[in-house]
């Protein structure tokens, strides 16, 4: 593979930022479109709320199941057609949905949706990865981790109060967004770099991990999404319970501390230039673990200021990882990402299983304590990074 230095430049990178942006966010977004409606589409089809609930797990499910075989195809073919077949498929599928009649056939399609996922996010990191130089990859994999936020955030909007009892023409509305992106990407990404070669050495998904250059970004991402999953999950028990007793509303708000993560994105990758990874990643878990500290004050603005610094830095950390990670990969780096959106998720999960064991025995300070420990794993990769020989 030719040196990075050798890559055909990109013209008009905030423009390649702002496509990566918004094929990214719509992607993510398409995950959550139910969640703000589920008691809607309870009450269209006769379901419990635990049946309901299944059209956004099953996305997961179906992300969960597809990354690594997604992972594996990026890295044997070209990945342009991976993008067109996966956003053609999710968009069929929310177009499916929108018309559906039973929820059989709802969830279904939700799982099929959740397998075309990594087609347009790790598939889509992977192209880039392989594309860029150096000098842009890490700016643009910052918008990427931004666009993550921000669709996450927006198809709630969308479904839940800008399309508040129309959850169906939430569907048909970014069906049409997510084609006419995949379309707008196909026809303006930079030509794809080599792909490795078949017979060339590639390093096995046990391969990654086993090699620590590519192991540490993998830790720092899970420690991260561990606390970040944990703290999001139950403070809200926290705030709802005594001393504070917050309504509803008050607590859907504090959830606007995301669009943190909007803004720290291509910030991170500026600043992971300047100062390198190792220091980044230390800044990031510094921001965690003042987080954990302050949310302990008996204070509902120090516990909404912890939020905030939760957010900090964890945006600070997912887009580090990225990035040193992607540096790093010299081939493989379809298996690369998709290894890493599956620790990724992983860590979410174990942080919000974990955080339940520690809530039911020692409440809030429980869960702090906890995520205060797992901070171990970021703080020693950031260690490592600055300690590490060129």
């Amino acid at each position: 593979m030719p040196p990075r230095s050798a890559a055909r430049p990109v013209a008009g990178t905030f423009g390649l930022q702002a496509l990566v942006f918004g094929l990214v966010a719509a992607t993510i977004g398409t995950i959550y479109l139910t969640q703000p409606v589920l008691p809607e589409i309870s009450q269209d089809f006769g379901a419990s709320p635990s049946m309901a609930s299944l059209t956004v797990s099953m996305v997961i499910l179906g992300i969960t199941v597809a990354c690594m075989p997604f992972g594996v195809l990026a890295d044997r073919w070209p990945i342009k057609p991976i993008i067109l077949v996966g956003g053609v498929v999710i968009a069929s599928s929310l177009l499916a949905g929108a018309f559906s009649q039973g929820l059989t056939l709802l969830v279904a399609l939700r799982f099929v949706q959740g397998l075309f996922v990594p087609a347009l996010t790790s598939c889509l990191a992977a192209y880039l990865a392989r594309s860029l130089p150096l000098e842009s990859l890490a700016v643009v994999m910052g918008s990427y981790v931004s666009a993550t936020v921000v669709g996450g955030l927006s198809s709630r909007l969308l479904s839940g109060l800008v399309l508040v009892g129309h959850w169906r023409l939430s569907f048909v509305v970014t069906a049409a967004l997510v084609l006419l992106l995949t379309l707008a990407a196909l026809r303006w990404l930079p030509p794809e770099g080599p792909r490795q070669p078949r017979g060339a050495a590639s390093l096995s998904y046990l391969g990654l991990l086993r090699q620590r250059t590519t192991l540490a970004p993998y830790l720092a991402t899970f420690g991260s999404m561990f606390v970040f999953a944990a703290v999001f999950n139950f403070i809200t028990y926290h705030l709802a319970g005594p001393p504070f007793s917050a309504s509803t509303s008050f607590i859907s708000l504090v959830y606007l501390t995301y669009l943190i993560g909007v803004v720290s994105g291509p910030l991170v990758g500026r600043l992971t230039r300047r100062i390198g990874g190792g220091w980044t990643l230390l800044l990031g878990a510094a921001f965690l673990v003042l987080a954990l500290l302050v949310s302990l004050l008996p204070s509902l603005a120090a516990v909404v200021l912890s939020l905030a610094l939760v957010c900090a830095g964890h945006f600070t950390i997912h887009p580090a990882a990225t990035g040193l990670l992607n540096v790093r990969l010299q081939g493989g780096q379809g298996r690369g990402n998709s290894l890493y959106v599956l620790i990724y998720y992983l860590g979410g999960w174990a942080g919000i299983t974990a955080a339940g064991q520690a809530w039911s025995l020692w409440a809030w300070p429980g869960v702090a304590g906890l995520c205060l420990l797992v901070l171990v794993l970021p703080l020693a990769v950031g260690l490592g990074e600055i300690w590490r020989k060129p």
